[in-house]
């Protein structure tokens, strides 16, 4: 099997472009219930497919790195690192206090990130002005004024990098977007940046014009090369083996409607 692991404190990063190349009961019979009532809860097909890629891809990487068949695993959340509330970052029940995991979809583009420390990813597309003038006044009075310095043309990319990083940070500590925006610099400088993290943008590849993705892991924590493309192929035999048990009469796999 492919591995989704790798020595203590090394982060991994796959990023999921297309769908897999099987029908998408397939990909549901590897679901929840709770995952599958959010595919179908989305009205766009192409949006329900990207979600079904991002999550499939989730638990095939889990599951071989565990030993797991996919649909074995159960998804929990830890406590809010802000306000002690269960909806902090998502956690694996039942399953090694090592291993940590982070995933983030936009259109176009998904990432997973997996660690044997606390790690947290993030993808957005290219914001439009407006939504860039909004947002400035939520940020840090260090970032605003490096995005003010900014030329409009230039804008939108590098609020989006820096946007990308403060989500990915947020992700990584467990409070998410609870925790102020402007507590925290993660400007372009290296200077004031939060102590015992490295935060920082991955390239997109051929997204890299129109996407913006970041990292955020503890300091020590071994960066990876680069983004991994992940490989259906490499676990195509996972649901083929439940179509066979289908076909048999042995699972039953739910189906989505439009």
């Amino acid at each position: 099997m492919t591995s989704a692991g790798g020595p203590a404190g090394e982060v991994r990063v796959w990023a999921v472009r297309q769908e897999p190349p099987w029908r998408e009961s397939l990909s549901l019979s590897l679901l929840d219930a709770g995952e599958r009532a959010k595919a179908a809860s989305f009205t766009r097909g192409g949006d329900r497919s990207m979600y079904l890629a991002a999550h499939a891809g989730l638990r095939l990487l889990l599951g071989d790195r565990l030993g797991l068949h996919p649909r074995d695993l159960r998804f929990g959340r830890d406590r809010c690192a802000h306000c002690g509330g269960q909806h902090g970052r998502p956690v694996l029940l039942d399953g090694p206090d090592d291993l940590h995991f982070s995933l983030s979809h936009c259109a176009g583009l998904t990432l997973v990130g997996v660690a044997d420390a606390p790690v947290g990813v993030d993808a957005e597309r290219l914001p439009d002005r407006r939504t860039v003038e909004l947002c400035l006044t939520r940020l840090h009075p260090r970032e605003r004024d490096e995005l003010l310095g900014t030329p409009w043309a230039q804008r939108p990319l590098r609020f989006c990098r820096l946007w990308t990083r403060k989500e990915a940070y947020l992700k990584a500590l467990g409070t998410g977007l609870g925790r102020g925006l402007d507590r925290d610099y993660l400007g372009d400088g290296r200077v004031g940046r939060p102590a015992g993290w490295t935060v920082a943008n991955l390239s997109c590849g051929p997204r890299d014009g129109v996407h913006a993705a970041a990292l955020a892991v503890p300091a020590g924590v071994r960066w990876p090369v680069g983004l991994r493309e992940l490989n259906w192929s490499s676990y195509g035999h996972v649901p083929l083996r439940v179509a066979s048990l289908e076909e048999k009469g042995h699972v039953d796999i739910p189906t989505v409607c439009d």
